[in-house]
């Protein structure tokens, strides 16, 4: 491992000694990794690691760099171990309490953006974003779409701690409520008021999947926001059933959706009478994203459940 002793260290021969560390013991994306941890390390933008590349690394500099890498090849999330992630080109806080979030989910913001472009500009659009965890699906509507107002709801507590962290950094607090709520709650207990739209990133990962997933996941991010501990469908069904009960008539759903699931839920919904289904692809070309809009008649003709 990495070691002190008598060399000078600069930023460039630190950087290029960790790049190479990292690549040896697996490390994806090697480089971004070293960039960031060191510009954690000195608390200064990335781009000053190139415009200042010989300057002398510091012994206490030196020995902080050395423990980020070792959380690093530990499999410790990049995104924890520097406490931020970038979404939407927001920066917010993260930690082991919440899901990272992922490029994958600003598909799911996107399409949502979409909807509220095609409804009245003189009118609140009022959103419930369920299994808010960071708070970015929610914060980044509000930010984005200045007539919006939105519902966070997450089974954590420590979840909302940070989620409201989220919000007032980025000074939309005022219009989001943040609720510890659990979306298998009575439907009496979610209906706090109608909403435009429904927004979900649910826990999607299958319990027989969850053994494949990379160590960094499985070992550092809560288990309980990334599978449903049964087939990977849970959520999905109890989010399909309750809509139209939360929803205004004519409201939206949008949820998040993993690989080889499109068809099932594309099933679902047909079989609950949503219209206009529509599945979005990622840039991965994996379909990622499902909208489509509610029936008052499926709302009218079953009881509430």
């Amino acid at each position: 491992m990495l070691k002190k002793g008598t060399k000078s260290w600069t930023v460039r021969s630190l950087m290029k000694f960790a790049i190479e560390f990292l690549q040896e013991k697996g490390i994806e994306e090697a480089r971004r990794n070293a960039e960031l941890l060191m510009a954690h390390t000195l608390k200064c933008p990335r781009i000053d690691l190139y415009t200042d590349p010989t300057k002398p690394i510091s012994a206490k500099e030196f020995g902080h760099y050395k423990q980020l890498l070792e959380r690093r090849i530990n499999r410790e999330p990049l995104q924890y171990i520097i406490g931020t992630a970038n979404f939407m080109g927001l920066l917010l806080r993260v930690d082991g309490r919440v899901l990272i979030p992922r490029p994958e989910t600003e598909s799911l913001v996107e399409q949502t953006m979409l909807l509220c472009g095609t409804m009245d500009e003189r009118k609140t659009v009022s959103i419930l974003d369920i299994g808010t965890g960071s708070g970015n699906i929610a914060i980044a509507l509000a930010k984005y779409v200045k007539r919006c107002e939105a519902t966070a709801i997450d089974i954590s507590e420590d979840a909302l701690e940070i989620a409201r962290f989220n919000a007032l950094l980025h000074e939309v607090a005022d219009r989001i409520d943040f609720r510890k709520l659990s979306v298998f709650e009575p439907v009496d207990q979610l209906l706090l008021r109608r909403f435009t739209i429904l927004v979900s990133n649910p826990p999607y990962v299958s319990m027989k999947e969850w053994e494949d997933l990379q160590m960094e996941i499985r070992r550092y991010e809560p288990k309980e926001a990334v599978s449903d501990g049964k087939d990977g469908y849970e959520f999905h069904r109890r989010i399909v059933d309750i809509a139209p009960y939360l929803l205004q008539d004519e409201g939206w759903l949008a949820m998040e959706m993993g690989f080889g699931q499109v068809e099932e839920i594309v099933r679902l919904l047909r079989s609950h009478e949503y219209r206009n289904v529509n599945v979005t692809e990622d840039l991965g070309s994996i379909p990622r994203v499902v909208t489509a809009q509610c029936s008052p008649r499926f709302r009218n003709e079953h009881n509430k459940n």
